[in-house]
């Protein structure tokens, strides 16, 4: 969860496609930029030109310290080594979505560290304030400042024990530069994760979707219900971290450097057919773009398929669209069918063999024929 703390603390003739492979003037990274779309909200989003004083760069190697802590009105009761164990397949997982690009270390300092507050002081319960969290933030370090050298490290994880019940919920610490900050061993500690109680609802996958809010990424779920998650279900862990599919979409794969420019097809007017590798397989290309806005764009990718749909996946991406608010949303290939059980309605929504997504007012028509898509394009929208 990233919402913004601030200080009080988302009639035209049918040009129709080349049934070829397109050339490679289609498929060049030189061309797959011309796709890429400018943030606008000046937060997490879904623009290429991330502020990387802001977030972290996501790929190389990556160095967290985490840290465990108690309250006076909350005590430990039990080991840490349970929590980091909780937590470890999150560094695989970041790996396997990542292609081998982001190199996650998390060293754990098997100490209980005890904050000079009650939990119930801080106000989790009533959202937390910016204010409030970087106290937090603070504290935690201060208390493990004698044993940890805090410039060695680019994130720090913060996690309470487990009967610390007022600390609820989970969310990501980015400093603001226009703000005093915490310092620590000189270095100022930029990037962190307070974990909550919900990290044994969400599981290790939680501290992926946080991280994934120090790399610039915004919450793909919806801030407001009755369907929180009504925009991407779950094909993505920046929505419904406990998802069926919640592998990165392959836009958020190209955002974060994962993937290239030259795994990326940017679709021009004239359309084109393209053959896409499932994100799941390393290699090939990843993701096909029709920019039909300055921020806005029709992206494609391939989904090998899991117990609640596999196949095309299409979906609007809107840099201008702010986190909480849908900047993408998922086309629905079965609007009107039943999901499986245990299924979101969306996470049956990926396109099979033979069916086609249209939006007339964007002049653009998408046939499918398993990983080979063929798209048409109007002249004169894009």
């Amino acid at each position: 969860m990233l919402r913004r703390l601030v200080p009080v603390v988302l009639a035209t003739v049918l040009a129709v496609s080349v049934l070829a492979v397109p050339t490679a003037a289609h498929a060049t990274g030189a061309r797959a930029a011309e796709c890429a779309l400018p943030g606008r909200t000046g937060w997490t989003d879904e623009g290429h030109d991330t502020d990387h004083r802001q977030f972290h760069v996501a790929t190389g190697r990556i160095r967290a310290v985490m840290l465990f802590v108690d309250f006076p009105d909350a005590v430990a009761e039990d080991d840490t080594a349970q929590y980091a164990d909780h937590f470890a397949p999150a560094r695989q997982w970041l790996a396997a979505a990542s292609y081998g690009r982001a190199r996650l270390s998390i060293t754990p300092v098997h100490k209980w560290f005890r904050m000079p507050q009650d939990n119930t002081a801080y106000g989790f319960d009533r959202g937390i304030s910016y204010e409030q969290h970087r106290l937090y933030v603070r504290q935690a370090v201060s208390a493990a400042d004698a044993e940890v050298d805090f410039s060695a490290y680019d994130i720090v994880y913060i996690v309470p024990s487990r009967n610390a019940a007022a600390v609820t919920f989970s969310p990501t610490y980015l400093w603001d530069p226009a703000q005093s900050g915490v310092v620590a061993d000189g270095a100022e500690v930029k990037w962190g994760v307070t974990f909550g109680q919900d990290m044994w609802r969400w599981g290790y996958k939680v501290l992926a979707h946080e991280t994934g809010h120090i790399f610039g990424l915004p919450d793909l779920y919806s801030f407001t219900g009755p369907d929180y998650h009504r925009f991407v279900g779950g094909w993505d862990v920046m929505g419904l971290i406990s998802g069926p599919s919640p592998r990165p979409f392959a836009w958020h794969a190209w955002k974060l450097g994962w993937i290239s420019d030259g795994q990326v097809a940017c679709v021009p007017t004239s359309g084109g057919t393209y053959r896409l590798t499932p994100v799941e397989l390393p290699g090939g290309r990843k993701l096909v773009v029709i920019k039909v806005s300055e921020t806005s764009a029709y992206a494609i990718e391939a989904r090998k398929g899991s117990a609640c749909s596999g196949g095309v996946v299409i979906y609007k991406v809107d840099s201008a669209v702010a986190t909480g608010e849908g900047p993408i949303r998922m086309m629905d290939a079965k609007p009107d069918a039943v999901a499986p059980a245990g299924c979101h309605p969306l996470d049956d929504g990926a396109y099979g063999p033979g069916e086609i997504f249209t939006d007339r007012s964007a002049g653009v028509r998408v046939e499918v024929s398993g990983d080979v898509v063929r798209i048409e394009r109007r002249l004169g929208h894009a």
